[in-house]
């Protein structure tokens, strides 16, 4: 399917800022995505993000603008940081986006290359659109918990409460800056609608179900393998693989393994808290494809994520996944049926040892689980958004101001060509 983008059909001019592109998380994906949508359909887009140094160029009508972090920079995660120093890019991003004419700008939230869309925006005139990716205000309660893990527990719950509130307020009104929001799960269009009252629309992802897929799984003999895939952080509820072993061993289970696909800054403890755990670093296209294709069971236990990537990889993979009553991925598992929904490390453990148990219970799981995702498909996910700034701009959401700051709305046609 193509579009024409010839004048009277013609797409909005899209400036899309995005804290995570390079890295390995959800965000990233999203994100290379997007980007890839954009040029297989020849629209006009400027991609915006962090990078190894700054820079500029130009492929047809496709412009990246990479971003040198400083050395004055806040680290998030190991391949994740806040660069202190970010309004330096100002000027030069003011300029090269006045020659490109967005029409609108989109940015995945509050981190320094969010905040370089929203004023670059606000500067031309040009509406901003946002899109929720991230639980920024559980993340930081969930890290302070950790940090105070010494203090009396009443304290560090204060704290953590504390913090969790003030996160949310604060990127509430980062929010209310956009016209058009989009978030990736009911729960949160909800929250986000009451609070910025904006228009929220749901953002969901796509799966490659050719490269996520059980063909890839081999016949030979092996241990139950339960999958652990993401970042090991706090804030991914990850010390709780450690209690389900526990009691996997206090049920007789003995012929199990872990399958830890990830890092991050719990790394260590898991390793010194997992008897039974194999460790396979960052893993990426094949060979991330052929280690879901090895797992009996993901096991995904945040109760902060706002969507799950994970869970539509292994999903595709024919894995059931158990995850958490709380957060997003609760969304993406048919609880029985494609898999568990539960919150307990005793609960986690009876489902393993109840899938461990039937051969044919995994077989169902994982087929239902691989036709609830097959006809999931970036291409529909950014086809759908398109329509959204489309709609926006009709009801008159998405207008454009001149220098004198009057409202200069335009009309995006997208016409499908056979």
């Amino acid at each position: 399917m193509n579009y024409s983008t010839e004048p009277g059909n013609r797409v909005p001019r899209v400036a899309f800022f995005t804290d995570s592109f390079h890295e390995t998380n959800g965000v990233a994906l999203t994100s290379r995505e997007f980007s890839k949508f954009a040029k297989a359909h020849f629209y006009p887009f400027f991609s915006v993000h962090a990078g190894p140094e700054t820079r500029h160029w130009r492929r047809g009508s496709f412009e990246t603008y990479e971003l040198g972090l400083s050395k004055m920079r806040l680290g998030l995660e190991h391949d994740l940081a806040f660069d202190l120093l970010f309004l330096r890019h100002v000027r030069k991003l003011e300029t090269a986006l006045r020659s490109f004419q967005p029409d609108l700008v989109h940015v995945t939230g509050p981190g320094h290359v969010g905040m370089l869309g929203a004023i670059v925006a606000q500067r031309l005139g040009v509406p901003l659109v946002a899109s929720w990716h991230t639980n920024v205000h559980e993340f930081g309660a969930r890290r302070l918990q950790q940090i105070l893990a010494t203090a009396p527990t009443i304290v560090r719950n204060r704290a953590a409460h504390f913090a969790e509130r003030t996160s949310l307020a604060l990127t509430a009104r980062f929010y209310r800056l956009a016209k058009i929001i989009f978030a990736p799960n009911p729960e949160l269009c909800e929250m986000l609608g009451a609070r910025c009252n904006r228009p929220v629309h749901p953002m969901h992802r796509g799966i490659d179900c050719e490269l996520f897929n059980p063909g890839r799984r081999r016949a030979d003999d092996r241990p139950f393998v339960v999958g652990y895939v993401g970042r090991m952080s706090a804030e991914k509820n990850v010390r709780i693989l450690a209690a389900v072993e526990t009691l996997l061993r206090q049920r007789g289970m003995k012929n199990y393994e872990f399958c830890i696909v990830g890092e991050g800054s719990e790394r260590a403890w898991l390793e010194q808290n997992l008897s039974s755990a194999v460790f396979r670093g960052l893993l990426k296209g094949d060979v991330l494809a052929d280690a879901y294709a090895q797992m009996d069971v993901l096991l995904f236990p945040s109760e902060t994520d706002t969507f799950g990537n994970v869970v539509l990889e292994a999903a595709a993979s024919g894995v059931p996944a158990l995850v958490s009553a709380g957060g997003g991925p609760k969304y993406l598992v048919e609880d029985g049926v494609t898999g568990f929904v539960t919150s307990s490390a005793e609960h986690y453990a009876d489902a393993i040892v109840r899938l461990a148990n039937s051969k044919e219970l995994r077989a169902e799981m994982g087929e239902a689980a691989r036709d609830a995702v097959r006809l999931r498909s970036w291409n529909a996910v950014f086809e759908a958004m398109y329509q959204n700034y489309r709609e926006g701009c009709a009801q008159g959401l998405l207008v454009t101001e001149d220098r004198a700051g009057r409202p200069r709305q335009k009309t995006f046609h997208i016409k499908t060509v056979s």
